[in-house]
C-alpha cells in the first residue's frame, strides 16, 4: 500500500488518469473531490459511484461512510447488505442506524463487528432476529461502542448485558425498552462495569425491582436519563436511592408506574436540583403536596406529564406557575380537579409569554372558555389539546385563534342531537310487538 493522503492511499489516486476527461476532475484536487463527496448521503454517493470509475473510487471511500441511517431502507436490508458495508466502511464507520431492518440477524452482526472497530454508535432498534449472539459479538470486537439501542430486541437477555459489561465499557448510552427478560442481574453487571453511564432507557423491562434501581443509584453517578415507563414493581424505595446517587438527572420517566408516592417528587425536589423533564402520567398517588416541593426546587423544569395524576388540583398550578418560569410542555389530561383558576396563574406565569408551547387538558371536565382567555396572552404557544372538555365552546375557540392565529387546537364537539321526526317521537315497539 502507498503512502496515505489525507486517508486515501497513493493507489487509489494513480486510477486517476488524464484521459479522464471530465473537467471537474481536471480542476480540482482529487482530496478537494473527496472532501466534497464526505458531505453527501447515502442515496448520493451510491449515485456519484456510476457516474465514473474516478468518481465510483471517490465515492466508495470508507472515509465518506463514517455515519450511515439504513432506516429508509429498511425492507431492502439483508444480512449480506450489512456484511459488505462493513467490509467497505472497515475502521471509518463511527455510526450506524439498522432502525427496523428486520431482515438482519447475529451472524451479520458478527462480521460487522469484526470490521468496524471504532463504531461508537449502533442502533438495532426493533432487530428482532438479533440474541445475546450479538452483544457478544460487540463486546468482542467494539471496545469503543458508547451508544447502542437493543429497543424491541426481545430475545435480548441478561448474558447481553454481562457481555457489554466485560467488553464495552465507554458505554455511555443504553436502551433496552421491552427487554423484558432483563432482571436486577443484568443491570447489575451492566453499571457495575460501565460507570460513565448517562442514558438508560429500560421502559417495559417488567421484572425489573427496587433492587435494580438500588445498583443503578449506587454506580451511575453521571446518569441524566432514566426511563423505566411501566416497570409496576418499582416503589418509592427503589427510585429514592436513584435521586440520591444521581444528582445530575435531567429526565426522568415514570409514568405507568402506580406504586409510587409523594416520597419520590420530594427526593427529587432535595436531590435533582437540574430536572429538565418529568413523566408521571397515571401515578395516581401523587398530589399537590409533593408538587409543591417539587416545583420549589427544580427551577430548570422544561417539560411535564402529570396525565391522570387525579389528585392534583389548582394548587400544583400555582406553584408551578410561580416556580418554574421555564415550563415549556404540561400534560393536565384527565386530571379532573383543574379549573379555570389553576390555568389563569399558569397564564400569568412567567413562563407564559415566552417559553409555553403545549398544553393539553382532553377531559378536565370543569375548564370553560374562561380557560382560553386566561391563555392568549401565551404568544409561543402552539397546540392546545381539549377533547372532551363539554365546557368548552367554539366561540371560545375561535377567541383565542384571533389573539394566536397560528395555534393548533385540538377538541372535538358531540354531534347535535336530531331533531325529532315529523308525527311525534319514535314508536318504542316495532309494530308486530304493538300487536302481540
Amino acid at each position: 500500500m502507498g503512502k496515505e493522503v489525507n486517508g486515501v492511499s497513493r493507489s487509489r489516486f494513480e486510477m486517476f488518469t488524464n484521459s479522464d476527461e471530465a473537467v471537474i476532475n481536471k480542476k480540482l484536487p482529487k482530496e478537494l473531490l473527496l472532501r466534497i463527496f464526505s458531505f453527501l448521503d447515502v442515496v448520493t454517493l451510491c449515485r456519484c459511484a456510476q457516474v465514473s470509475r474516478s468518481w465510483n473510487v471517490l465515492a466508495l471511500d470508507g472515509s465518506n461512510w463514517q455515519r450511515i441511517d439504513l432506516f429508509d431502507f429498511q425492507r431492502d436490508i439483508e444480512g449480506r447488505v450489512v456484511e459488505n458495508i462493513s467490509k467497505r466502511c472497515g475502521g471509518f464507520l463511527r455510526k450506524l442506524s439498522l432502525r427496523g431492518c428486520l431482515g438482519v440477524g447475529d451472524s451479520a452482526l458478527r462480521t460487522f463487528s469484526q470490521n468496524c472497530r471504532n463504531i461508537e454508535l449502533l442502533s438495532l432498534n426493533g432487530c428482532t432476529k438479533i440474541t445475546d449472539s450479538t452483544c457478544n459479538s460487540l463486546s468482542k470486537f467494539c471496545p469503543k461502542l458508547k451508544h447502542l439501542d437493543l429497543a424491541s430486541c426481545t430475545s435480548i437477555t441478561n448474558l447481553s448485558l454481562k457481555a457489554l459489561s466485560e467488553g464495552c465499557p465507554l458505554l455511555e448510552q443504553l436502551n433496552i425498552s421491552w427487554c423484558d427478560q432483563v432482571t436486577k442481574d443484568g443491570i447489575q453487571a451492566l453499571v457495575r462495569s460501565c460507570p460513565g453511564l448517562k442514558g438508560l432507557f429500560l421502559k417495559g423491562c417488567t421484572q425489573l425491582e427496587d433492587e435494580a434501581l438500588k445498583h443503578i443509584g449506587a454506580h451511575c453517578p453521571e446518569l441524566v436519563t432514566l426511563n423505566l415507563q411501566t416497570c409496576s414493581q418499582i416503589t418509592d424505595e427503589g427510585l429514592i436511592t436513584i435521586c440520591r446517587g444521581c444528582h445530575r438527572l435531567q429526565s426522568l420517566c415514570v409514568s405507568g408506574c402506580a406504586n409510587i408516592t409523594d416520597a419520590i417528587l420530594h427526593a427529587l425536589g432535595q436531590n435533582c436540583p437540574r430536572l429538565r423533564i418529568l413523566e408521571v402520567a397515571r401515578c395516581s398517588q401523587l398530589t399537590d403536596m409533593g408538587f409543591t416541593t417539587l416545583a420549589r426546587n427544580c427551577h430548570e423544569l422544561e417539560k411535564m406529564d402529570l396525565e391522570e395524576c387525579v389528585q392534583i388540583t389548582d394548587g400544583t398550578l400555582i406553584q408551578l406557575s410561580i416556580h418554574c418560569p421555564r415550563l415549556q410542555v404540561l400534560s393536565l389530561s384527565h386530571c379532573e380537579l383543574i379549573t379555570d383558576d389553576g390555568i389563569r396563574h399558569l397564564g400569568s406565569g412567567p413562563c407564559a409569554h415566552d417559553r409555553l408551547e403545549v398544553i393539553e387538558l382532553d377531559n378536565c371536565p370543569l375548564i370553560t372558555d374562561a380557560s382560553l382567555e386566561h391563555l392568549k396572552s401565551c404568544h409561543s404557544l402552539d397546540r392546545i389539546e381539549l377533547y372532551d372538555c363539554q365546557q368548552i365552546t367554539r366561540a371560545g375557540i375561535k377567541r383565542l385563534r384571533t389573539h394566536l392565529p397560528n395555534i393548533k387546537v385540538h377538541a372535538y364537539f358531540a354531534p347535535v342531537t336530531p331533531p325529532p321526526s315529523v308525527g311525534g317521537s319514535r314508536q318504542r315497539f316495532c309494530r308486530c310487538c304493538v300487536l302481540l
